[in-house]
C-alpha cells in the first residue's frame, strides 16, 4: 500500500492534485489518500507529479510518500475502520 498526504496551499492547484490521486486511490483524509502499490504505479505517480505538478508548488507545499513495506501494521478507528478491506502486501 502507498499513503500519500498533501498540503498545498493554492485552492485550484490543490483540487487539480486530489483530482489527478483519484484516478490511483481512495481518499481516507482529507488530504490523504490510499493507493494500492505496484512498483509500476508508484513510479507513475512519482514522474506525473514530477512532470505536472512540482514546479508549481510553492515553498510551503509539500507531498509525502509513504511506501509501505509488507511488515507494516495498519490500525483504523472510527469511520475508517469500515473502510478496512484486504490488503496484499508485496
Amino acid at each position: 500500500m502507498i499513503v500519500l498526504s498533501y498540503d498545498i496551499s493554492n485552492d485550484k492547484l490543490r483540487s487539480h492534485f486530489s483530482k489527478f490521486l483519484t484516478k490511483y486511490g481512495h481518499r481516507i483524509q482529507y488530504s490523504v489518500f490510499e493507493i494500492d502499490n505496484s512498483p509500476s504505479m508508484l513510479s507513475n505517480i512519482i514522474c506525473q507529479i514530477r512532470n505536472k505538478f512540482e514546479k508549481r508548488f510553492s515553498e510551503s507545499d509539500s507531498v509525502i510518500i509513504f511506501n509501505m513495506s509488507n511488515s507494516c501494521e495498519v490500525l483504523r478507528f472510527g469511520y475508517a475502520k469500515h473502510e478496512e478491506s484486504d490488503i496484499i502486501m508485496v
